[in-house]
């Protein structure tokens, strides 16, 4: 029998690049080596994408590009290379314009989410990997939910969820996300970190990390210089960190945010808790643009994501990059593989 991952992919924003990463990366044999991939979406969409992306002469089944193959549950696909399996939700209209906010495309994109789920929670699939959403898209579709994290979290009943890139060594968790800079500041306080630590402990040990090693990245230049530059490390950080150690954990911290990024990579430490957006997306973005992958942590299954959005500019175009998307599906794998040792 073939214990591969079955990772599930949804398809994203039909109106995006989201059908056109999906097919080109699912192209590459490679992938099949590691997962037994599942697209979760629409099969006019993914035939769109194809043509797209594998323009005559090489057209689908012609021996140059994959062929597509409908399956009504995930135990009836190939999982070969050169055939795409799918679940078709048949709920993308033939005629949807490209590089467009649309509701219908936001309705469709959360109908792909909701299906990965009731997949995963029902144990037909070991984990899942999601191709980019748009924001006023969904809100467009009257869905109430700022992006995947959340529409993961509240759809699983999860509490509480984090997010984690990882990029080559680096592991990043956040403490604060979608917020202005200043009121992620006005967030960073002791018991909230210590809380974050925490399940940021939680969240390794379910991924395979036993004894984590924690780092967590000041705030201020050179860590506040004693107060000099601010106090929040003197305040709020260090006793959150003091804190965390006398309760077992092992953490360092608050370290210089101009340094801390490079030590976990260098292998010092197995992950670090940024405290705002920024922080943590730079530092893993300029490693590597294109292989920063996101976890989201504290749900019953792996989740990982492409960490880019939907680029309505060159949707249709054929010219996106899939290698993000390659990766979640990696990390989806190598996780899900991981959980069921």
């Amino acid at each position: 029998m073939n214990q591969k991952p079955l990772i599930g992919i949804t398809m994203g924003d039909p109106a995006g690049i989201g059908p056109e990463i999906v097919v080109k990366a699912l192209a590459k044999p490679e992938l099949y080596e590691q997962v037994r991939p599942l697209v979760i979406g629409d099969g006019g969409a993914l035939e769109r994408a194809l043509r797209v992306v594998f323009p005559s002469p090489v057209a689908p089944g012609s021996g140059g590009g994959p062929s597509l193959h409908s399956v009504s549950r995930p135990v009836e696909g190939y999982f070969r290379p050169g055939v795409i399996d799918f679940i078709d939700l048949d709920n993308v209209p033939a005629k949807l314009a490209l590089g467009q906010i649309s509701a219908a495309a936001g309705r469709a994109a959360f109908d792909y989410i909701k299906k990965a789920i009731d997949l995963a929670m029902s144990g037909e699939i070991d984990g899942v990997a999601t191709a980019p959403i748009n924001k006023q898209a969904i809100r467009a579709a009257g869905i109430d939910f700022i992006g995947h994290t959340e529409m993961f979290a509240d759809l699983t009943k999860s509490q509480p969820v984090l997010t984690m890139f990882q990029v080559q060594n680096l592991r990043i968790f956040h403490l604060t996300r979608h917020l202005s800079l200043v009121e992620a500041c006005r967030q960073i306080k002791r018991d909230y970190v210590l809380e974050t630590l925490f399940a940021c402990q939680d969240a390794l040990q379910r991924l395979g990390f036993w004894r984590p090693r924690l780092a967590v990245a000041a705030l201020n230049p050179h860590g506040g210089e004693g107060g000099l530059f601010g106090d929040e490390e003197l305040k709020e950080i260090a006793p959150a960190v003091e804190a965390a150690k006398t309760n077992g954990l092992s953490v360092s911290g608050p370290i210089a945010a101009d340094s801390v990024f490079y030590l976990a990579n260098q292998g010092h430490y197995d992950a670090v808790l940024a405290l705002y957006h920024d922080q943590g997306h730079i530092a893993a973005k300029m490693l590597d643009f294109e292989r920063t992958v996101s976890v989201t942590t504290g749900l019953p299954f792996i989740r990982t994501s492409v960490d880019h959005g939907t680029a309505f500019d060159i949707a249709g175009r054929g010219v996106a990059s899939s290698t993000s998307l390659e990766e979640a599906i990696r990390v989806a794998g190598h996780y899900a593989a991981m959980g069921k040792k």
